[in-house]
């Protein structure tokens, strides 16, 4: 549960539930999805989930480590890749590739190796030396993935991975989405966009006004409403929580 006091126009103050009755489980190299509309508490549920805020109440485990108990333990475990581009504009796409690498205490070798790989699996070696500012949005986009990945992390959290891009560079985020889970890496995925959660995820989990509504697989939710995507199965859930 994440609870927000605030004083209202009187200067008395009072409380306000982001989100409560949240449970569940995400199994090894799972895709999981987490939707709901705009206010559903899918930003602060990740905030907690990331260790960006600290839960009001209820606990937070990382395969058995507890973030409140843990943290330092979780945030090796984790790979953030967030809605925004945030790299440092004025440097090179190496430069800002050896910067996360050095944040991470990687030796001089393995940073050099693994950045190599990690841009060559996303196809970005060839612009290495370019600028970030030169860069189409496709290819931040992989960037940021190459940069959650540098310090090799369990588990992956894409937000809004693809917003703004053409259908033909997502499908190739999707690819590089399934093969990490293929690889054993766990994925928590936010999105706007249905059919992305519907083509990638195993289960999915919807939210509504703080709320858990359901979680289950796309075929199971969409058998349960007798609906034909999942699409409609999450605007008849979030309609009558409005």
């Amino acid at each position: 549960m994440k609870r927000f006091g605030h004083r209202g126009k009187d200067g008395k103050r009072s409380e306000k539930t982001a989100v409560a009755g949240i449970s569940f489980s995400v199994k090894k190299g799972e895709i999981f999805g987490l939707l709901g509309p705009n206010g559903a508490g899918k930003t602060t549920t990740i905030r907690m989930m990331t260790l960006a805020a600290r839960p009001t109440s209820g606990e937070i485990r990382y395969e058995g480590l507890s973030i409140r108990e843990h943290a330092r333990e979780v945030k090796e475990l984790l790979g953030i890749v967030p809605q925004h581009i945030n790299f440092d504009q004025d440097l090179t796409v190496g430069e800002n590739m050896e910067l996360h690498a050095r944040l991470h205490h990687m030796g001089a070798a393995e940073r050099r190796a693994r950045i190599a790989k990690l841009l060559d699996y996303v196809e970005l070696s060839d612009v290495v030396n370019d600028g970030v500012r030169r860069l189409s949005g496709g290819m931040k986009r992989r960037l940021l993935i190459v940069r959650a990945l540098i310090h090799r992390p369990r588990i992956l959290f894409l937000d809004e991975p693809t917003v703004a891009l053409d259908p033909q560079v997502r499908r190739r985020i999707w690819d590089m989405v399934k093969d990490l889970a293929t690889e054993g890496v766990t994925v928590f995925l936010t999105t706007h966009y249905i059919e992305e959660a519907e083509a990638l995820c195993d289960r999915v989990a919807i939210l509504a006004k703080g709320r858990l509504l359901d979680i289950d697989t796309p075929a199971n939710l969409r058998a349960k409403t007798n609906l034909p995507t999942l699409e409609e199965v999450f605007l008849q859930m979030t309609e009558k929580k409005k």
